[in-house]
């Protein structure tokens, strides 16, 4: 990234650059890209070209601000780290699903990010509803996030009881889990963008993978709250959990919701795949 590309993306978070990589402004930068770049699978809905290539990302998340799924977000967010002089490791993740099987590979990316003050940091802006905060990478107790109690542990006898099998454990693989639910299983090996093509692509097109069901937008709010559009439902959680939901009725609504509380502009409702219609 060229000093314009890292002035641009930081006006896109509304902060100021940093004057060191420090823990401080690592919490800042991943806090507000929370609040300001949604969590959002609309390109698949729209019949966008989902392209992991680092310009490609940027276009997308800092010029045509829009948001994206993991491999969007932290690759985008990863560059920015690096432009900002901190030492970032994309890592692959597979994704806790249904009775604790795990997902597939490069299910997920997340970053290893370490700063010049305080070691090594779990960051992550592209899970949807997870840590608002980055987690300390070696800490293997309990950590409190405004999104939950999550823990790193060692890779094994996880949470939900579920060992071996058709899931092969290696030696350095971590178990992240939120509030005593295994979220996903983290590798410690160091990635590079294109090893996750593979798993965009399945997540893009597979009638399996979650992200193709229904178009689904969503972001931190200022109060540590969530705003969510999924469909055509638009639910606000508030910070003590509460959540109140409402339906959408016509298409300008719902282009109204992504415009005004997502910093979206689209033309059109995006399409659930094979639906034909919105939602």
């Amino acid at each position: 990234m060229n000093t314009a590309e890292v002035d641009a993306y930081l006006r896109r978070l509304g902060v100021e650059q940093p004057a060191w990589p420090t823990v401080d402004a690592l919490r800042e930068l991943h806090l507000r890209h929370l609040e300001t770049v949604p969590f959002e699978n609309l390109s698949i809905h729209l019949g966008e070209e989902i392209v992991l290539d680092e310009k490609r990302l940027l276009d997308k998340v800092v010029e045509a601000r829009r948001g994206g799924f993991c491999y969007e977000l932290n690759g985008a967010f990863g560059a920015l780290l690096a432009a900002l002089g901190y030492d970032v490791q994309l890592l692959a993740a597979r994704v806790y699903g249904d009775e604790g099987r795990l997902g597939i590979p490069y299910d997920h990316l997340a970053l290893r990010v370490r700063t010049v003050d305080g070691g090594d940091w779990l960051a992550d802006v592209g899970f949807g509803a997870h840590c608002h905060l980055p987690l300390a990478f070696g800490e293997r107790g309990e950590q409190k996030d405004p999104g939950g109690t999550f823990r790193i542990s060692e890779a094994g006898a996880d949470a939900a009881g579920v060992r071996g099998g058709h899931d092969r454990v290696e030696a350095a693989d971590l178990d992240v889990s939120l509030n005593g639910r295994p979220v996903y299983r983290l590798e410690v090996r160091p990635r590079v963008l294109g090893d996750f093509t593979v798993g965009a692509w399945w997540h893009s097109t597979s009638p399996v993978s979650p992200f193709t069901r229904s178009p689904v937008c969503s972001r931190i709010t200022e109060d540590g709250g969530r705003i969510t559009l999924s469909g055509r439902r638009f639910t606000v959680t508030a910070p003590d959990g509460t959540r109140r939901e409402h339906g959408t009725g016509t298409d300008e609504e719902v282009l109204a919701l992504y415009r005004d509380r997502f910093g979206i502009v689209l033309d059109t409702v995006p399409a659930a795949r094979g639906t034909g219609t919105g939602g």
